[in-house]
């Protein structure tokens, strides 16, 4: 999903990139000071450095919003122009996600759809059946036009007021190189963000839809 962290794994294997971006994440931490209380000193001089660590961590890690903020924040305005039909479990894509809905508050024109959500629905989404979306990145215009790969993301930025980050992948040779670049980014996608291989994944959301479901005609994969 994301082709600028494709670009930055390329710099490393000699390729040029052709734009970057980076999210920053920040978080705070409360008082301590009922360890200090409840527990005494010399039995928590390791442990006490250890759970701040910890409680740091887990405060300023998450770079996916919950699904409940996720159906919360989207589809606020029906004037949308654009589907963006992205995988909510991987934690890269997530990135660029959580960007463009912040850029998109203030022009309204994407539409974002988590394929991940068991709500996401092929029907809905000219037929992109989960297994296919999750292959590369797919976009869908308001006149049901199907667009993909850096095409996809030219038009998503295009949608926000960022055209002119995508716009030199209009001309070669960048076309090539870029269209090349998030190939591989696409390709090893799962193994980069420390994924299990997508027949695991299939299988994973097939065993969790036996649990959910009493009557699989109800369900959707």
């Amino acid at each position: 999903m994301a082709l600028r962290s494709a670009i930055s794994i390329g710099r490393r294997a000699g390729t040029n990139p052709v734009f970057l971006s980076a999210t920053s994440v920040f978080g705070t931490s409360k008082s301590l000071t009922l360890f200090q209380r409840s527990i005494p000193f010399h039995e928590t001089k390791h442990d006490f450095r250890h759970s701040i660590r910890a409680f740091q961590g887990a405060t300023l890690d998450p770079i996916t919003p919950k699904k409940d903020e996720e159906e919360k924040n989207q589809d606020y305005d029906h004037n949308w122009k654009i589907k963006m039909l992205y995988d909510g479990d991987c934690p890269l894509c997530m990135r660029e996600v959580n960007m463009l809905r912040e850029k998109n508050k203030e022009y309204g024109t994407i539409k974002f759809i988590d394929i991940s959500s068991e709500n996401y629905s092929p029907e809905e989404n000219q037929g992109l059946d989960y297994t296919t979306v999750m292959g590369k990145i797919h976009a869908i215009l308001a006149d049901g036009t199907v667009v993909t790969n850096v095409e996809a993301f030219r038009k998503l930025y295009e949608a926000v007021g960022l055209g002119w980050v995508y716009a030199v992948t209009k001309y070669e040779p960048v076309a090539t190189i870029a269209e090349a670049v998030y190939g591989v980014w696409a390709k090893y996608r799962l193994q980069i963000t420390g994924r299990p291989p997508m027949e695991e994944i299939l299988e994973l959301r097939r065993l969790k839809k036996d649990e959910t479901c009493n009557d699989s005609n109800s369900c959707k994969m």
